[in-house]
Formats: structure tokens, C-alpha cells, sequence
């Protein structure tokens, strides 16, 4: 798949305002990738199609989970809003015969995983802080991905564990396994 078409795609999968969301993390990908001396399809690719089933409704998306075993964790069922990213990577794996790399970083950008690539990092944290985003110590977080993006992608991780410990929101056991093996990695 090319650039051109994952845009293509990712516009016809998504409402408006998704996809202005899309646009956004494409726009910080390739500020990324610029940034960590990276070829721009890769992250490209990825930042356009990372969504493209976040509109699936729930229910289909835990229907679909299940049936393509994708639900490892309890909280996969109690918070399937994360569901998204592993459902988009498996589709478009099976359906589009999409690389590998690209799949692993959309179907993480919303947890994280332990052993994260510099693409899976990049997409995870440029979802989070792409130019569209506007709450209290963003452009703090911005900064330090801009400085290292191993180690920005940690301060993310930590910024939404702070977040979801705050809103008393479930912890994804594959959030708190990210941040582990990226403090261990650092």
C-alpha cells in the first residue's frame, strides 16, 4: 500500500472530524520521523490508517475481537474502546496484505507494548499529541519527543497512567507492561 491510498482509505472510513484527527497525526508522524532520520511511508502509512476502525461500533468491534482472537486481556472486554487499533492491524493484514511493522504500530498506538520499534513509539505518541490536541502539559510532552523519542514516548506513557490514575479509569495491564519495559530500556 502507498501513502496516496492508506489516505484514501483512512478518508472514506472516518467522519470529518476523525479524519481532521488523522491529518493531524500524519502532520506530527512525518515531524517525527523528519526528526529521527526515518523514511516517511512507513510512519506515513501507519498515521493515516491508525483509526480507520475507531468508528466501528463497539459492539461489532468486540464481535470481530472475538471471532479473530483478539481479546487477551479481561480488560479488553470491560474497555473495548481499545480495541480499535488491534481490529484495523488484523483487517488490514488479512484484507490488504499491509506490512507487518505498519500493523504493529497501529494496532498498538493505543497502549503501547513492551518492545516497541521506533515507527510503533512514533505513532503511539504522535496520536497523543498530534497539533489538534490541547490540554495541560502537551507541548511539554511535544518537547520531549522532540528531544528523544524513546524517552518522550515514556513521559507519554506516564502523562496517561497519570490520567487514568486522576479519572480513577481502568490501567490496561499492557499500558503498565509499556511503561515498565520503557523505564527498563531507558
Amino acid at each position: 500500500m502507498i501513502v496516496q491510498e492508506a489516505r484514501e482509505l483512512a478518508q472514506k472510513s472516518m467522519s470529518k472530524q476523525r479524519f481532521k484527527h488523522t491529518l493531524g497525526v500524519a502532520e506530527m508522524a512525518r515531524k517525527l520521523a523528519v526528526l529521527n532520520a526515518m523514511e516517511l511511508d512507513k510512519p506515513l502509512i501507519a498515521a493515516y490508517l491508525h483509526d480507520v476502525a475507531k468508528e466501528v461500533p463497539i459492539k461489532r468491534q468486540l464481535e470481530l475481537a472475538r471471532e479473530w482472537g483478539l481479546l487477551n486481556y479481561p480488560e479488553d472486554e470491560t474497555a473495548p474502546k481499545v480495541l480499535h487499533g488491534p481490529i484495523a492491524a488484523h483487517w488490514l493484514k488479512q484484507e490488504r496484505g499491509l506490512n507487518s511493522e505498519i500493523c504493529a504500530a497501529i494496532a498498538h498506538h493505543t497502549l503501547g507494548a513492551p518492545g516497541m520499534s521506533r515507527l510503533e513509539m512514533l505513532i503511539y505518541s504522535a496520536d497523543m499529541v498530534e497539533p489538534g490536541r490541547d490540554f495541560p502539559e502537551v507541548d511539554k510532552l511535544r518537547q520531549a519527543l522532540y528531544d528523544d523519542l524513546e524517552k518522550g514516548t515514556l513521559v507519554c506513557v506516564e502523562h496517561t497512567l497519570n490520567y487514568l490514575k486522576h479519572n480513577k479509569q481502568t490501567i490496561h495491564p499492557l499500558t503498565l507492561k509499556t511503561y515498565e519495559d520503557l523505564q527498563r530500556r531507558i
